[in-house]
């Protein structure tokens, strides 16, 4: 199901519309040249920038996917657990969410590839209130577990970055890994085992060897 409600001011026009299809409807978008067709389905596909309104496909609401990851794991980052068990409960949040909101790893995979080029309209706006300070959180937490003797010295600009892409990678990739491993990765019992095993790494790489015994399997 998609549901838009768009307005979007683009030079002199001025474009307010609603509409709303289903999985097995199909809708034609009519207007003389200049009444705003291309820019409407622009908008909707995300290549460019909303004024007002949401769209939603599938119930998802498109411009709120990444500000639902943000208020998840600030959620767990709020907390008050010890370092190890809270980057822990952090990846987990995380992984969950990706899970959950299969829309995410194609919206960010979409908007990097655009903004390689200087073509994504978002991408400045989701690093700034979304992606950022995440990061900025997770490389709080990972200096503070390294000052207290539960990590490993890593640096944080490199080791936030490979979580979140061994999670995004993960489902943005299955079709292509389906055929590489003859299974489909996106089954329950298939998900579940890429969240343990993505623990297990998470522990292994960065806890302290005595510190590191059963932690993944405990989340």
């Amino acid at each position: 199901m998609l549901s838009a409600n768009v307005s979007v001011r683009l030079g002199v026009l001025d474009l307010d519309v609603s509409l709303e299809a289903s999985a097995a409807e199909v809708v034609a978008v009519l207007g003389p040249n200049g009444a705003g067709k291309t820019t409407l389905l622009r908008a909707i596909a995300g290549l460019i920038p909303i004024d007002a309104g949401r769209i939603e496909l599938d119930g998802a609401v498109l411009d709120d996917v990444f500000s639902g990851l943000k208020k998840t794991v600030f959620r767990v980052l709020d907390g008050d657990q010890p370092p190890r068990e809270k980057i822990l409960a952090y990846v987990g949040a995380y992984f969950d969410f990706i899970a959950s909101n299969r829309l995410y790893p194609r919206l960010m995979q979409r908007e990097m590839m655009r903004a390689r080029e200087g073509q994504s309209p978002h991408i400045d706006k989701v690093i700034k209130n979304y992606i950022q300070p995440i990061f900025m959180r997770v490389a709080e937490l990972i200096k503070k577990g390294t000052t207290d003797g539960e990590f490993r010295p890593v640096n944080p600009a490199h080791f936030v970055p490979s979580i979140v892409a061994m999670i995004v990678f993960y489902f943005s990739s299955a079709p292509m890994m389906q055929k590489i491993v003859g299974f489909n990765p996106l089954t329950p019992e298939r998900i579940a085992e890429r969240r343990a095993s993505v623990l297990d790494f998470v522990s292994a790489a960065l806890f302290r060897p005595e510190r590191n015994a059963g932690q993944g399997a405990r989340l």
